[in-house]
């Protein structure tokens, strides 16, 4: 299975659904954001810490990494930034390069795997800013090994992911709000699933194919990379999902590249 066109596609189709993470800024969340009144999310619910981003954003070159859909790099490039926004889905790209044409912004749009950025030479970015995405990578060390080589020494990766224990439930019961513990730790829904959930999500729903991967490889590859992290908060998943009551199993973490 081609996975990465088959989720280009997929979010391409959750675009036109209209699903909350392809909807771009509107022109008032950029007006403010241009005096300086900002806020993004790396993760469902809390809004990302304004101590994990530089004092002052102007000039900083920042990498919208698996971030498209027009809500966090046109906000960024509103207060100053020079934006690159990288992701898998066309369409996502498309709606940052709507808002940055309605707002006259200067945003670069790219189109590749998150876990392959040989387009961007070694240290071309100040800040990366990667919301709850690798979930859809099937290894995520190539992510962060990838994101510590475009980072500048000292620059910053922001990113959120989901804690693995999200994956070990049963995922019809899962959605019908039932909680049956069924998988193993690392996950795939294309290894995992029965046969007749592949199916359904596959041909009838046509979401995304998920990958749940270890905290080892979530932490200590970001470490193993040669970032060091700074921070860390958890998120619940957002509105009526049955595990909000139980832990929020949403993570986020600030990480600076050393010297390595």
């Amino acid at each position: 299975m081609d996975i990465l066109n088959y989720n280009s596609k997929a979010w391409d189709a959750l675009g036109e659904q209209g699903d909350k993470w392809t909807i771009p800024a509107d022109s008032n969340t950029i007006a403010e954001a241009r005096k300086g009144n900002w806020s993004i999310q790396l993760t469902s619910v809390k809004p990302t810490p304004r101590d994990w981003f530089p004092d002052d954003l102007n000039g900083l070159n920042i990498l919208c990494l698996a971030s498209g859909g027009g809500q966090q790099g046109p906000v960024l490039a509103a207060a100053g930034a020079n934006v690159t926004v990288f992701d898998n889905s066309e369409r996502q790209l498309a709606q940052d390069s709507l808002v940055a044409e309605r707002e006259n912004l200067d945003i670069t749009v790219v189109q590749g795997d998150m876990a392959e950025l040989g387009c961007f030479e070694d240290a071309s970015f100040d800040l990366i800013f990667n919301p709850v995405s690798n979930v859809f990578a099937e290894n995520v060390i190539p992510v962060w090994q990838e994101s510590a080589r475009v980072l500048k020494t000292g620059g910053t990766l922001l990113s959120g992911f989901i804690n693995p224990f999200g994956f070990v439930f049963d995922l019809e019961d899962y959605e019908n709000g039932k909680l049956t513990v069924r998988h193993k730790i690392p996950y795939a829904d294309i290894r995992d699933l029965p046969e007749d959930q592949l199916r359904k999500l596959l041909t009838d729903d046509n979401k995304p194919v998920c990958f749940g991967h270890t905290l080892h490889d979530l932490i200590q590859g970001q470490i193993d990379a040669g970032l060091a992290i700074t921070g860390f908060f958890e998120d619940k998943l957002g509105e009526n999902d049955p595990l909000n009551d139980i832990i929020d199993v949403l993570i986020a973490t600030r990480a600076i590249k050393t010297q390595i």
